[in-house]
């Protein structure tokens, strides 16, 4: 969220950062709003000194026997104790609050202009893209192992969920376990294993409410994360910290809820846009001098992974109009698909800034200064589109999979379809 005071003292450079998110002018309705808070306060402040005055006055009519005098002042107390009660400074403070928390991260200045992912900027490939004879898109491969089952997920639950079974249900709990193991013991992540039901306020820490609700599943009094990032960033939230020399780091390994609102139509075959998907995620707390360093490390660690299991894949820097709504930037990575012929995003680590911690009201203290820390998250990466990629990436003319050498040891078998 934004910080008020920054918008009233450069609104014009508030207003250029916001036309970069294809938004019209906002500081002259956001100074307007604070104007309202300030009057306000201002109104409640003279009240309070009026009252303050009236006891006085009360006392004194009291002593000289004016009994008149005193009623009519007590009157006047009682008109500005009502006044006092609609609470109007917190009124005129809600409203503020709800335009603020609707509106984007200011995006660094490094990051390029453009309205769609078409202008989205490739920094480097790893790898040649394969181009393999009849190759199959994975849930070909899946249906004809038998180990990928669409139809029984529909009955148990409806459309965008999967059934996966013997050797591909390994593989998916291979994938997710070792990238943990190489973020905790290989990058120095501390593992963490957070509750997958979170409240209203730890959702808004992390900016998915109020504007992202259409996105969520909610149960009761209850949301299912739609990522990891919501409660391992929230571990900061409303605490003042110890200044973190180095980040703290996180990561988790947990089922992901998402309903997909708005993705009616797309990627409606397969695993690539599911309900409940695994995702390992990375979470860094940083000062903020020290978090464009942790978001290079960060993505590299995600790299590092795909790398490792023997995928092709680029850094794709996102353009203006494609950063999401918390980030100031982000890279995505993208790795190439064989059966699809197509490059699809399967990370995104982004640097969020202060826009976060100001939500979540986490700080720490340097000196006697209160300073915001920098938050960023990225994934490590998500289970499913990493079973995607490995499977269409190691795939066999006879229609099974070989498994990476870094998954060997947790499936205890080189091909999957070989005795499924």
């Amino acid at each position: 969220m934004h910080d008020i005071r920054a918008v009233r003292a450069d609104a014009a450079a508030f207003d250029a950062a916001m036309a970069r998110r294809g938004l019209a002018p906002q500081s002259a309705t956001l100074i307007a709003l604070d104007e309202a808070r300030r009057e306000a306060i201002r109104g409640t402040e003279a009240a309070q000194s009026r009252r303050n005055e009236l006891s006085r006055e009360i006392g004194a009519a009291m002593k000289r026997g004016d009994k008149d005098e005193a009623e009519r002042l007590k009157a006047e107390v009682a008109a500005i104790q009502a006044a006092a009660a609609s609470d109007l400074p917190g009124q005129r403070e809600r409203e503020l609050t709800a335009a603020l928390e609707v509106l984007p991260n200011i995006l660094d200045a490094e990051v390029p202009e453009g309205r769609d992912e078409t202008a989205n900027v490739v920094l480097h490939t790893h790898g040649t893209p394969a181009e393999l004879p009849d190759a199959k898109q994975h849930f070909e491969l899946g249906e004809a192992l038998g180990l990928m089952d669409f139809t029984a997920a529909t009955r148990l639950s409806g459309s965008r969920f999967v059934v996966l079974k013997g050797q591909l249900a390994r593989l998916e709990r291979a994938l997710g376990q070792w990238m943990l193991g190489l973020h905790v013991d290989t990058h120095g992540y501390m593992e963490v294993a957070p509750p997958l039901l979170v409240n209203a306020t730890t959702l808004y820490g992390t900016n998915q409410l109020p504007k992202f609700e259409e996105d969520l599943f909610k149960t009761g009094d209850h949301y299912l994360i739609p990522t990891a990032e919501v409660p391992l960033t929230n571990l900061v939230a409303d605490q003042v910290i110890a200044e973190p020399v180095e980040p703290l780091r996180y990561t988790a390994l947990t089922p992901c809820f998402r309903s997909e609102a708005g993705s009616a139509g797309r990627d409606t075959r397969g695993m690539l846009r599911q309900h409940q998907f695994s995702k390992v995620e990375m979470v860094s707390i940083t000062r903020p001098e020290d978090s464009d360093a942790e978001h290079e490390r960060m993505t590299r660690c995600a790299e590092a992974v795909l790398t490792a299991l023997g995928l092709t894949w680029r850094r794709v820097f996102l353009c203006a109009g494609d950063t999401g709504f918390g980030a100031a930037r982000t890279y995505d990575l993208e790795v190439w698909l064989p059966g699809q012929k197509a490059w699809r995003e399967i990370s995104s680590c982004s640097n969020c800034r202060d826009f976060q911690a100001r939500r979540m009201k986490a700080r720490f203290k340097r000196g006697k200064e209160m300073v915001l820390p920098h938050t960023l998250n990225g994934s490590g990466v998500a289970v499913g589109r990493a079973l995607i990629a490995v499977m269409e990436t190691h795939q066999q003319p006879d229609g099974t999979i070989l498994v990476p050498e870094v998954l060997r040891p947790w499936m205890g078998v080189a091909v999957v379809g070989c005795g499924a």
